[in-house]
Parts: structure tokens; C-alpha cells; sequence
């Protein structure tokens, strides 16, 4: 990633041989947006996307109108923030015509929060999921109900010192329709400033780790690698990624 005055480019490139660029440019027009992807070997998949954002259109608001091109739908938000609590709201054209909704309300410690989406078309909710999350200064925890009340994700996050040098998460998740369970735990040390080193393991067999160097002030060299336990004759994976900002 290079930042330059107004314009910010991101390259990637993933463990598959895939490379995106995407150029940002900000300040093209007053209140505009306008950002470029390439992704290779597709060329096919550029595409363009222009985004006009009113900040200051009501008082708490604001109002949001994006454009992609070629294929991409008008998408039109609105959100409205307050204090202690946000609501948004989007409409889409195409495929089909669709409003989502969302919303929070919470304090300090505390917070709860709903989205949902509704078929205008249909005249019924394709989906919705609500979560409340509590957290303090050693831990954040986190209930999700997600596809109608089908999924149940439980979140946990501790730190066990003041400083955050190491801490511990774990994830549940519940499938009702299908009873199934899903484990993950992980942990994160961090050995200095510019050193951290994470990892994570489910019951599927699946140990993922990452290493993230800081190079420089707000550049950092990250490391990757993922390995299925299960089928030990699969090579691991690897991962290489480097963010540059000047």
C-alpha cells in the first residue's frame, strides 16, 4: 500500500497467484470518491465506482450515493448518528429491489445492535440477525444470532495483563437446522513494539499463524501460514504481505 497526498494505491497478491491493484483518489470533486480496481489474471473484473457523500445534508446525518459501473447497482444510504446509538439504511435497484436496516444502541460497556434486509420484490425478509456485546478493560465478549435465528455465535476476548502483552480468544458457533458445532481458540503474544505474533486452531484441524513486523512507522511486513492437521499429505499454505505507507 503507497499513500501520495490524495491518492492511495493497494496491491496484493494472494497465495493463488491472484493480483489486484486498486487506486483510490480522494478530493477528485468536493465530497467525491473515486476508486479503480484491477484484479489479474481476470481483466475482465476492473471496475469502476464513484461515490458522492453529502456529510453534512441534516444535522447528525449523513447522506451517501454510490455509483458502479459497468454492472454494479445504484445503492443509495443513509445513516444518522447520535450519542449513543446509529441507524442506517440502504436501497438497492438491482438484482431486485431491496432495503436494509440497521441499527445500535449502547453505552459505555455496553451495546446492542440489529440488521435486517427486506425483499421488496418479494414482499418478505431475506434475512436478519441481531448481537449484543458487552467489554471492558481485560475482556470482550459478544452474542450473535445471525440467519434468522439459526446460527448462534458466542465471541470471547481476554487480556491477561494491562498492557495487552497476551491475550486469548474464542469463538462458538451453533448450526440449529443442522446441530453442528464449530470450535475455534487463538491467542496473541506481543514480544515488542514492532513484533506480533497470533495464532488460532478449530476443531476442524485447521492451525493458522501469523507473524506482523513493523518495518518502519506505519509499514509493517506480515507472514502467514495455515496447515490442515487432518490431511497431513496437503502442503501448507503461505502467506506474504507488505503495507507501505509513507
Amino acid at each position: 500500500m503507497y499513500q501520495h497526498k490524495n491518492a492511495l494505491i493497494c496491491f496484493k497478491v494472494d497465495a493463488e497467484s491472484n493480483v489486484s491493484t486498486t487506486f483510490n483518489v480522494l478530493g477528485v470533486l468536493p465530497s467525491t470518491k473515486l476508486a479503480i480496481s484491477v484484479k489479474l489474471p481476470d481483466c475482465n473484473a476492473s471496475k469502476i465506482s464513484t461515490a458522492f457523500i453529502i456529510s453534512e445534508a441534516l444535522p447528525y446525518r449523513k447522506l451517501v450515493v454510490s455509483v458502479k459501473l459497468p454492472d454494479d447497482p445504484l445503492k443509495l444510504k443513509l445513516q444518522y448518528f447520535h450519542e449513543n446509538a446509529t441507524f442506517a439504511t440502504v436501497v438497492r435497484m438491482k438484482p431486485s429491489p431491496m432495503v436494509e436496516f440497521s441499527a445500535t444502541v449502547g453505552t459505555e460497556g455496553v451495546a446492542f445492535g440489529a440488521e435486517c434486509r427486506y425483499d421488496a420484490a418479494r414482499g418478505k425478509f431475506r434475512n436478519y440477525r441481531a448481537a449484543i456485546g458487552m467489554t471492558s478493560k481485560y475482556y470482550h465478549a459478544a452474542l450473535i444470532m445471525a440467519d434468522k435465528g439459526d446460527t448462534i455465535k458466542v465471541y470471547g476476548l481476554y487480556h491477561f495483563d494491562k498492557k495487552q502483552v497476551v491475550s486469548a480468544v474464542v469463538e462458538l458457533t451453533r448450526k440449529l437446522s443442522k446441530k453442528e458445532n464449530t470450535l475455534t481458540v487463538g491467542g496473541l503474544y506481543t514480544v515488542d513494539a514492532q513484533t506480533t505474533v497470533k495464532a488460532r486452531l478449530n476443531d476442524s484441524g485447521s492451525l493458522a499463524a501469523l507473524l506482523r513486523l513493523q518495518v518502519k512507522p506505519k509499514s509493517h511486513l506480515m507472514i502467514s501460514g495455515e496447515f490442515d492437521m487432518k490431511s497431513l499429505d496437503k502442503p501448507p499454505k503461505i502467506g506474504l504481505a507488505l503495507a507501505l505507507v509513507p
